[in-house]
């Protein structure tokens, strides 16, 4: 037997079961907040439609005919379909709509994140981001953050991580510096210049010392631990440090000392809790992520025009006062 309703507006069914459910054109429209005449109208509609009767009214209101009975199966079907399809859109847009958690080291933070989270919300606006930045490694297990971006890879086994990619280290200094001091080489003559390293951290020392180039703390003429301060350092042209490829791009006046000094790469590891992948907004972001991490390591976007030309400006005035004796 056909369907009785098939090719019928949904609106008409809706109006339809809201009266047979409440009992009266006027109990349906409270219960719909809709308005009698429109929902009276409805009714006329699909009863003409159809060619048939399908309710009746009562001295204690409407009830359905005998049409209206055999129809009323196909009609909740409908509503049935018309709900899963409501609660699929529902879904939908959540898995658009969220805010997601990043953490990530303070350089990475810094100089990589805000190009990449620019360009996600360009496509993806209604997914607000949290950077965490911090050297200290945030709980993925404690839900301290939802996605972490580090340089190594976790051991837990509730956590899902994935290398998207290594960056490049490699022996920077600022072009004021190199026109005053020359370049190093070969790698030994690193010892006669004068070179920025960490305070208490003796990674730097530990990599050299792994290529061949054998330093102690007392070699560096600035030491400090704080990473963005170090990069700072490097950009101001306080002497040679090392730093990766993608932060040394966005400043105009570094050049690149040692060129083939193999200094080992900078892994990248991007990683979630497991739970949490499931999230529609997790997801997205992760993937995301993914796809654009390795993409700016390849290529990495300098600084805009306008303040690559303000920083090179205050970096030469600095020297300008440096080379005339200022004093604070």
């Amino acid at each position: 037997m056909a369907d009785p309703l098939q090719r019928l507006d949904w609106a008409l069914v809706r109006s339809y079961l809201a009266v047979m459910d409440a009992g009266s054109v006027s109990a349906a429209a409270r219960a719909t907040q809709g308005h009698q005449p429109t929902i009276s109208r409805h009714l006329a509609e699909l009863e003409a439609q159809r060619g048939v009767a399908l309710s009746e009214r009562t001295g204690r209101g409407v009830r359905p005919t005998a049409a209206g009975l055999e129809a009323l199966p196909a009609a909740r079907q409908m509503q049935a379909a018309a709900e899963a399809m409501a609660r699929s859109v529902s879904r939908g847009r959540e898995a658009t709509r969220g805010t997601v958690r990043i953490t990530a080291s303070q350089v990475v933070a810094t100089w990589l994140l805000p190009g990449l989270v620019a360009e996600f919300q360009r496509v993806e606006p209604e997914i607000a981001i949290e950077v965490v930045a911090s050297n200290a490694v945030q709980n993925l297990l404690r839900r301290e953050a939802d996605i972490a971006v580090r340089m190594v890879r976790p051991d837990q086994g509730s956590l899902i991580a994935r290398k998207v990619g290594d960056a490049p280290i490699g022996a920077w200094a600022h072009a004021h510096y190199l026109a005053a001091m020359g370049s190093p080489s070969p790698p030994a003559d690193l010892a006669r210049h004068r070179l920025i390293g960490y305070d208490r951290d003796d990674a730097i020392l530990r990599g050299l010392a792994r290529i061949g180039v054998v330093l102690t703390a007392s070699d560096f003429a600035v030491r400090t631990d704080d990473q963005v301060v170090y990069g700072q350092l490097i950009a101001a042209g306080a002497g040679i440090g090392f730093a990766v490829d993608y932060w040394a791009a966005q400043w105009p006046a570094l050049r690149r000392v040692l060129p083939d000094l193999p200094v080992p790469s900078l892994p990248f590891w991007l990683t979630v809790h497991r739970e949490l992948r499931a999230s529609g907004v997790v997801r997205r972001v992760y993937e995301f992520l993914a796809e654009a991490i390795p993409r700016h390591l390849a290529a990495p976007s300098p600084l805009p025009r306008a303040a690559a030309k303000v920083k090179a400006r205050v970096l030469k005035q600095g020297a300008s006062q440096r080379r005339a004796g200022d004093s604070p």
